[in-house]
């Protein structure tokens, strides 16, 4: 009798799915000719300012209702601390597509590392651009955008398996991170996203839908500080997500907080 209600609420929720989605792509879309008027009109600082602002909190209204139309449960209160900290690189595993989302969403000073040509996207390109994101077009560049950033004030989110997880927990960690917290002398903060659904994972497409509600916990790691040898806290973060996420298969989403003021390894 379980299994046919959940079979008979997962139907019905189905079009609210779709709905959401819709929305969703249609508020990026509005946001995206306000930002391509913004753009020349506001100075730089300013401009990142609005537009990181814009995004949080479009995609913040985004997640309210769903959460509020039983799609979704999240909990992301772990992340409040963290919203005013200048200068912190965020780090996370990568389960989904919707990562970034829920990340920039709780967290209004961060940037994203972007693939260049999401920057001519007609529904991601001009808000990306108002808002400062960083372009991947050569590491060089890359890694310099981002550093400059930090040292502004800014966060930066960025998922060091470089692609969303496939077959196992965790993909293994590229380069990127740790030099860039050596260069900008940022701390880096880990947050673990857990979440029981496939939705949105490696092959799953975004027109299928998954078992609802999709259950989404944030929580804080331990903090690192930057480190001369960032081959070696590569290794090291590489180790430490790679033991807490495989500890964590199979079982429950994490609902524990820790501190933000997570002990400092180095």
């Amino acid at each position: 009798m379980t299994r046919v209600l959940g079979l008979l609420k997962a139907i019905l929720l189905a079009p609210v799915l779709y709905v959401l989605l819709l929305g969703l792509g249609l508020a990026s879309l509005a946001w995206n000719l306000i930002a391509m008027v913004l753009y020349p009109l506001l100075p730089a600082a300013r401009g990142r300012v609005v537009g990181r602002a814009g995004i949080a909190y479009g995609y913040r209204g985004f997640w309210i209702i769903a959460s509020l139309v039983g799609m979704m449960r999240i909990d992301a209160r772990c992340l409040a601390p963290l919203r005013d900290e200048a200068g912190l690189v965020i780090v996370a595993n990568h389960p989904t597509m919707l990562d970034a989302l829920l990340l920039v969403a709780h967290l209004p000073r961060s940037a994203c590392i972007m693939k260049a040509s999401l920057m001519k996207n007609v529904f991601l390109g001009a808000g990306a651009r108002l808002a400062r994101y960083i372009r991947n077009d050569s590491a060089r560049t890359m890694i310099k955008l981002a550093v400059a950033d930090l040292r502004e004030g800014g966060q930066l989110v960025i998922f060091p398996e470089g692609t969303r997880t496939e077959g196992g927990p965790l993909n293994p960690f590229r380069p990127g991170v740790t030099l860039i917290a050596k260069m900008a002398q940022a701390p880096i903060q880990t947050v673990f996203i857990d979440t029981d659904s496939p939705y949105l994972g490696k092959g799953w497409p975004i027109w299928r839908v998954p078992p609802l509600p999709i259950v989404f916990n944030l929580r804080l790691g331990e903090r690192f500080a930057p480190s001369q040898d960032s081959d070696a806290l590569l290794a090291q973060l590489e180790n430490y997500y790679r033991h807490h996420t495989e500890a964590r298969t199979g079982s429950a989403p994490a609902t524990e907080c820790q501190s933000s003021r997570a002990p400092t390894l180095s």
